[in-house]
C-alpha cells in the first residue's frame, strides 16, 4: 500500500514538472485531487493527500488544509473531587428556647459546615402533633416531658437518645406601669394580688397543649385561685404569645418562664412560682425514629447537651440539668 501511494505522489509531481500543469502567477491552482474516499479512505489517506500538496507546490498558502490527526487532543479527565454531602436537620423545640438556640445552632453550624440546621418553635404540644403526622423532624426539644412521653408511647423516638437538657421556672410578670403602679389598689406584687378587682386579664399557655400552661394550672390550683380566676383567664397558643399580650398592655398581668421575662425591656416580674405548687419543669431532648440522618442528629442532641451549649443555655437563664 505504501508503495501505491509514493507512486501516485511522483506522479503527481511529474506532472506539474513536465508543464503539464503549469503554476501561473495571479491564477488559481487546480488541482486533480480525487475524493479520498477512492484513494484509501480515512485520517491517515487525508493527512498523506495534504503532504502529497504541500510537497509540490511550496508557495500554495495553506488556506483550510490541516490534519485531522493533528488536531485532535487527546484529554484525559481528572477524577472527579470527593466533597462531603450537605445534610438538613429539623428541630422542633419549645418556643420559650428559640433565642437561646438560634445562638446555639449558629456556632454548631460554624464547626460543622456540611451541617444547616432548621428551627421550628411552637407549643409542645403542637410540635407533638406535628411529628405524630408525620413531620420531617430529627431532633425534639420538649417543654415538658409529658409529650415526650406521648411519642415514646409510640415507638416514635430513637431508643437511647432521650435525655434531659435543661430547667427553667414560673414567673408571675406584669407591665412595668402596673407593677410599679403608685396606686396600691391597683398594683400588682404576688400571685394573690390578682384576685382584686383592678386585675381584669390575666395570660397564661393552654394547659392542654401549653408546658407553661399546664405548670401554670398547677400553680393557681395549688394556691386555691384557679377557680376564682377562671373568668378572667385568657389562653395563649404558646409562652412568647402570653409574653407579648403583657408587654403590649393589653392583660393585667401573665404567666411565663423566668428566661421569657430575661428578654424584655417592659415587663416586670412580681413573683415567682414555688417548684412545690408545679410539676419539675424539664426540657428533654431526643432524636426520632423517623430521622433520615440518624447519626447526624445524634451528634446534635449531644452538642446540645455538651457544656459549650450548656453555657449559652445558662446565660439565657436556663437551667442545666
Amino acid at each position: 500500500m505504501g508503495t501505491k501511494i509514493r507512486q501516485k505522489c511522483q506522479q503527481n509531481s511529474q506532472s506539474q514538472t513536465d508543464g503539464k500543469r503549469p503554476h501561473t502567477k495571479g491564477h488559481a491552482i487546480r488541482m486533480p485531487l480525487r475524493p479520498i474516499g477512492s484513494w484509501l479512505g480515512g485520517v491517515a489517506v487525508a493527512s498523506l493527500t495534504t503532504s502529497c500538496l504541500t510537497s509540490t507546490v511550496p508557495t500554495m498558502p495553506e488556506q483550510g488544509i490541516s490534519s485531522p490527526v493533528s488536531d485532535q487532543t487527546s484529554t484525559i479527565p481528572s477524577a472527579p473531587t470527593k466533597r462531603k454531602t450537605a445534610v438538613t436537620l429539623t428541630i422542633s423545640a419549645a418556643a420559650s428556647l428559640q433565642d437561646a438556640l438560634r445562638e446555639v445552632i449558629t456556632i454548631y453550624e460554624e464547626t460543622n459546615p456540611t451541617v444547616t440546621i432548621a428551627l421550628n418553635t411552637a407549643s409542645s404540644g403542637a410540635l407533638q402533633q406535628q411529628i405524630e403526622q408525620g413531620a420531617p423532624v430529627d431532633v425534639f426539644l420538649s417543654a415538658a416531658p409529658r409529650h415526650m412521653d406521648a411519642l415514646h408511647e409510640k415507638g416514635l423516638l430513637l431508643p437511647g437518645t432521650r435525655q434531659n437538657l435543661l430547667g427553667n421556672q414560673l414567673v408571675l410578670v406584669a407591665h412595668q406601669a402596673i407593677a410599679s403602679s403608685k396606686q396600691p389598689q391597683d398594683a400588682i406584687a404576688s400571685f394573690a394580688d390578682l384576685a382584686n378587682t383592678t386585675v381584669t386579664h390575666i395570660v397564661m399557655g393552654r394547659p392542654d397543649s401549653v408546658p407553661a400552661g399546664t405548670y401554670s394550672k398547677e400553680v393557681l390550683s395549688s394556691l386555691g385561685l384557679y377557680g376564682t380566676l377562671t373568668p378572667k383567664l385568657v389562653f395563649s397558643k404558646d409562652v412568647r404569645q402570653a409574653l407579648t399580650y403583657v408587654e403590649s398592655g393589653n392583660v393585667s398581668a401573665g404567666l411565663v418562664y423566668a428566661t421569657d421575662a430575661a428578654l424584655s425591656e417592659t415587663i416586670q416580674v412580681v413573683a415567682i412560682a414555688d417548684p412545690s405548687t408545679h410539676s419539675p419543669i424539664v426540657y428533654p431532648v431526643a432524636v426520632l425514629k423517623q430521622s433520615r440522618h440518624p447519626d447526624m442528629a445524634k451528634l446534635l442532641a449531644d452538642f446540645l447537651a455538651s457544656e459549650q451549649a450548656q453555657a449559652i443555655f445558662e446565660r439565657y437563664g436556663f437551667k442545666s440539668l
